[in-house]
């Protein structure tokens, strides 16, 4: 009953307290006196990336498989064994392999002997029909019995060899060297060999090169370029970053979802192999940097000022009048309203009607509000380059380190306490990107 007593009270503080901080923001706002929060212009680094995810994979895996069929006999390594190229790792049972080349031995001393009685045969017709004792079609058959003999002899020889190296197939070695990263076979066990052979192990070639496949979609791709830099982490140690490049950007699409994606090779060094096979990476590909450059808050650009706020109202009309002299002066010039390039030094006249407008994209124009020397808000003109989504680079414009630039209205409670700005008055106009 106390508990019970004690959230029904919290509950209704909660609500009193969000009452009052409503009916003060609003009182503020109608008064225009809510305060300004600010942020300083200073000069850093900005870094544009991709992020996408990608699994890890070592960079030569082969599949050991079998080529006869017959009974896993003996193992000779095992899970994360270190083999080399030509070492024996299992050994199917040969006695029935070994049966056949005996097989094939004897069928070859066969057809010798028929070839040796074929050779006499041959030669005993040819005398006889030197003296014209048999016909033609003798001699002709003789000999027709020799190649023959001959051809069986060859047969039987090339089943020989066979046999022979479905013996040596029975001894499975490795083809590279590697570690053994999966065993699919125990001793005792029946492996078939058909169209497919069957997989034994799995051998990695060296754990210590590695490589990520991220799969990134088709409008970021034409964004990424082999020798780029690569950040990744894994839930293996959350709080180690890894580094890689990237080495490759594949020309097949993968239909993800129906979302076209293509796949980005990543290098990967793995000295103390902390890294495994299989493993999600978290990969964030660098694609553009810009260093020591002029940069602003990117709320700077979101901010709107509210209509109601009579600091701003004699700039905005300004701004206004501004823009519509603008509009004049190109419609007597015989000019669109809106031109794609605004005369050398009209800037502001060009953004005048859209206060707090533009975008923090790349390349384009904007119109921001900062503090001048007597902490009045004033409009700024500015060009912005990249941005990483909480800094924007200003490329152009009438703005300086050090500046005091306007983001957004101060929220404080009654008493005057823990300013903030709250999310449904913070800004104004734009959502945030």
């Amino acid at each position: 009953m106390r508990r019970k007593i004690t959230r029904i009270f919290i509950i209704v503080a909660v609500l009193i307290a969000a009452g009052l901080a409503v009916a003060f923001y609003f009182n503020n706002r109608k008064s225009g006196t809510l305060p300004l929060k600010t942020s300083k212009v200073d000069t850093g680094n900005i870094e544009v990336y991709v992020t996408t995810t990608g699994t890890l994979n070592p960079v030569t895996l082969v599949q050991v498989g079998t080529q006869v069929s017959g009974t896993i006999a003996k193992i000779y390594v095992d899970f994360n064994d270190v083999v080399k190229k030509g070492q024996i790792i299992a050994q199917i049972d040969s006695t029935f392999l070994a049966a056949q080349v005996k097989d094939a031995e004897a069928q070859v001393e066969r057809a010798k002997a028929q070839v040796n009685q074929a050779q006499r045969d041959l030669n005993r017709i040819k005398e006889l029909y030197a003296k014209n004792l048999v016909s033609q079609a003798d001699y002709d058959q003789a000999l027709t019995n020799y190649e023959t003999a001959l051809a069986q002899l060859k047969s039987a020889e090339a089943q020989l060899e066979r046999a022979r190296v479905n013996l040596k197939y029975s001894t499975i070695y490795s083809p590279i060297d590697g570690i053994v990263i999966s065993r699919n076979v125990d001793v005792g066990q029946t492996v078939a060999a058909s169209l497919q052979a069957p997989t034994l192990f799995t051998i990695a070639n060296d754990l210590r090169k590695m490589r990520v496949e991220a799969n990134v979609d088709e409008a970021d791709i034409g964004k990424v370029k082999p020798g780029q830099i690569v950040y990744f982490t894994v839930d293996a140690y959350p709080e180690e970053t890894f580094t890689g490049k990237v080495s490759q950007v594949r020309l097949q699409p993968i239909n993800v979802q129906n979302v076209i994606n293509y796949t980005v090779i990543i290098d990967v060094d793995n000295k103390d192999l902390k890294l495994k096979p299989g493993m999600t990476a978290n990969v964030k590909i660098l694609i553009e940097k810009r260093e020591n450059v002029l940069r602003l808050p990117n709320l700077a650009l979101r901010f709107k000022p509210d209509p109601a706020d009579k600091r701003f109202a004699k700039a905005m009309e300004e701004m206004q009048k501004r823009r519509e002299e603008f509009m004049r002066r190109r419609q007597q010039e015989g000019g669109p309203g809106f031109p794609n390039q605004a005369p050398q030094g009209q800037g502001e006249q060009r953004f005048g009607g859209f206060p707090g407008g533009g975008s923090p994209g790349g390349g384009n124009r904007a119109i921001i509000w900062i503090l001048d020397e007597n902490k009045n808000p004033k409009p700024v003109f500015v060009r912005t380059g990249i941005t990483d989504g909480n800094y924007t680079e200003v490329v152009g414009g009438n703005l300086k380190e050090g500046d005091e630039v306007i983001t957004g209205y101060v929220f404080q409670t009654a008493a005057g306490n823990n300013p903030s700005t709250p999310q449904p008055f913070q800004f104004r106009g734009r959502t945030p990107f």
